[in-house]
């Protein structure tokens, strides 16, 4: 598991990911590695919990569309959950906020 990812919990159809930290070029290719390896089962939704991710770079974003558009390939879907400010700040300067599910709260989570 990578450092950033801090637990999987699988309910169903649906994987929700905890992530907590620095999502950056120095943790990014463990967490591509691990999120590749969960897209390989090909849930139907996969949840990110972000609450706890304090910093997002580049090579973190990349990551995070690369995973949607494989999500997306097999008809599943990505729901990217509670960033802070400072973390939706940059999908939305970047406009990844209209390519990304994004909700505050986990009672906003669409169903699967």
């Amino acid at each position: 598991m990578s450092k950033v990812i801090t637990s999987i919990d699988r309910q169903g159809d649906t994987v929700v990911v905890r992530l907590a930290g620095k999502i950056d070029m120095s943790r990014s290719p463990d967490f591509h590695k691990s999120m590749i390896e969960l897209c390989n089962e090909k849930p139907g939704h996969m949840v990110l919990q972000l609450a706890a991710v304090s910093y997002l770079d580049s090579s973190g974003v990349g990551t995070l569309v690369e995973i949607a558009r494989r999500v997306k390939s097999y008809s599943g879907k990505l729901t990217l959950m509670g960033p802070n400010a400072r973390v939706r700040g940059v999908f939305e300067v970047t406009r990844l906020d209209r390519f990304f599910t994004i909700v505050d709260g986990e009672g906003e989570a669409p169903a699967p």
